[in-house]
């Protein structure tokens, strides 16, 4: 039981949400890049693009970001 509440908190794995006009990615490595059009997020696999218009990081720390804007298209490679 201790070890599935342990899992549960500390998870490691990548997340990514998608919402209207919003992207949350939880568990990512760095931003590589940022501006209005494109957010290029970073993780242990790969990379997550972000195209979009009017894109603002909104909320940024440790393990979580959320990209809000027009999202147009996201791309992982």
């Amino acid at each position: 039981m201790l070890k599935k509440v342990r899992d549960f908190i500390m998870e490691e794995e990548l997340t990514i949400n998608i919402y209207h006009n919003k992207v949350n990615v939880v568990n990512y490595s760095s931003i590589g890049h940022f501006d209005n059009n494109k957010v290029i997020i970073n993780h242990d696999k790969g990379k997550i693009i972000i195209h979009g218009e009017k894109l603002v990081v909104s909320k940024l720390v440790t393990d979580e970001v959320l990209v809000v804007g027009k999202i147009n298209n996201i791309e992982l490679k």
